[in-house]
């Protein structure tokens, strides 16, 4: 079933979306991208003549309540956002009567669900070396199940829209769909682009295809790393990696973020990327700085010789002539991770060169997707977001997907 050919009319939609967005310490949004991903699934809904019961997670409260990852803080915005009053239940464990009591077009936010350690499903309060660990994550499990049910018991129909969390088997993302039919249960428009993309990346791959892994640890994506060299032609490893495999190759890299531990795995990297004939682009010069500041004073240095006390911070003028020119010559795209420390606006030279870069390969007919909270945030602040072919919602998610797992919050509605 796809929401495209579904009437909504008359039914009680579950929707799963992830609203888990940044909130300042006013609790304000301070980036709306997520709530704006799922407006078409929720106003579809809306429109037809259904109600939609939305559900999401903030944070991580860790199975208990905490208003810090309240999602009263953003009903108002959500409201906004859909043009319509949404009810607000402050328990999602005890909406069954607001539940009940909704119109057609009408719409109601549950409180956070991991405010209740069902949703993760994780055993609280036990280690996993404990003898008891076992029976504790059995039990977890039923309770997990009786969670959902009352969740389902909500709607007659499920949607999950939620691409964020797809790689994870919550209560919300994925066990809840076991209570309903297989024509009564759908992913959304945005799940569906997000699935489109990664297929588009992986499965009709036109060459070159340039993948952009920036970070600061080698060790978190080396999976993803491994996975891509089967796949692409050129491989730029940017951001606090890069000093991880400067040291590896001898260099002095100062204060610099860098593994100590993943040195051999970086050679190790290199080796294979060889022996594939993929070409791997690593930076060459960086914008070194005496503090991890704004402010700080700069200079431009070798990777591998950085002054002691300087740690690198964005990548040099000769790096990013590098990057742009892989980039520029590339069909295939993608972005994951910044090249440097691009929160800090002394700092954003070198992301903003890939970014350019990416653009430029796009209007050439590059088929570009940009995803991971610091790549999408990176497009978003240069206002480039509109410039490229995707922009995924999706950090873990689209990781997983792109390392070739099957997501859980995907197969759960398409088996």
């Amino acid at each position: 079933m796809t929401i495209d050919n579904f009437d909504f009319n008359g039914h009680k939609a579950l929707v799963r979306v992830d609203f888990n967005v940044p909130l300042d310490e006013n609790g304000n949004i301070t980036d709306d991208t997520r709530i704006r991903g799922a407006l078409p699934t929720l106003k579809k809904i809306l429109s037809d003549g259904g109600s939609a019961i939305i559900m999401s997670h903030m944070g991580k409260p860790k199975g208990k309540v905490n208003a810090k990852f309240s999602l009263g803080q953003i009903k108002d915005a959500v409201s906004k956002a859909l043009d319509t009053n949404v009810e607000f239940a402050p328990d999602c464990m005890a909406a069954a009567d607001m539940a009940a009591a909704l119109k057609p077009g009408q719409a109601l936010l549950l409180e956070n669900l991991r405010f209740y350690p069902e949703e993760e499903g994780k055993p609280v309060g036990i280690d996993k070396e404990d003898p008891a660990y076992e029976a504790a994550k059995k039990e977890m499990k039923e309770r997990q199940k009786e969670f959902s049910k009352t969740l389902a018991s909500y709607g007659d129909v499920y949607v999950n829209d939620a691409f964020g969390t797809a790689h994870r088997r919550h209560a919300s993302t994925a066990v809840v769909a076991d209570y309903f039919g297989n024509d009564h249960k759908m992913l959304g428009f945005l799940m569906e682009k997000e699935v489109k993309a990664v297929d588009q990346i992986l499965k009709d791959i036109r060459r070159p295809f340039t993948a952009i892994m920036g970070g600061s640890k080698v060790s978190t994506k080396i999976g993803i790393i491994e996975n891509l060299m089967d796949k692409v032609d050129n491989l730029i490893l940017c951001g606090g990696m890069t000093y991880t495999f400067a040291k590896a190759m001898g260099g002095n890299v100062g204060n610099s973020i860098c593994e100590n531990d993943k040195l051999q795995l970086a050679l190790d990297i290199m080796a294979k990327a060889k022996a594939k004939g993929v070409n791997l682009v690593l930076g060459t010069d960086c914008v070194a700085a005496d503090a991890f500041s704004n402010d700080a004073n700069t200079q431009v240095c070798s990777v591998k010789d950085i002054p002691e006390g300087w740690e690198g911070l964005d990548a040099g003028p000769e790096t990013r002539k590098l990057f742009s020119d892989t980039i520029r010559g590339s069909k295939t795209i993608l972005w994951n991770g910044p090249a440097g420390v691009f929160e800090f606006d002394n700092f954003t030279a070198g992301s903003r060169a890939i970014a350019d870069a990416v653009v430029e390969a796009t209007k050439n007919g590059a088929f570009s997707l940009v995803g991971g909270g610091d790549s999408v945030a990176c497009v978003n602040k240069f206002g480039l977001a509109d410039e490229v072919s995707y922009v995924s919602t999706g950090g873990g998610a689209l990781l997983e997907a792109i390392e070739g797992k099957i997501l859980p919050g995907v197969a759960a509605v398409q088996g």
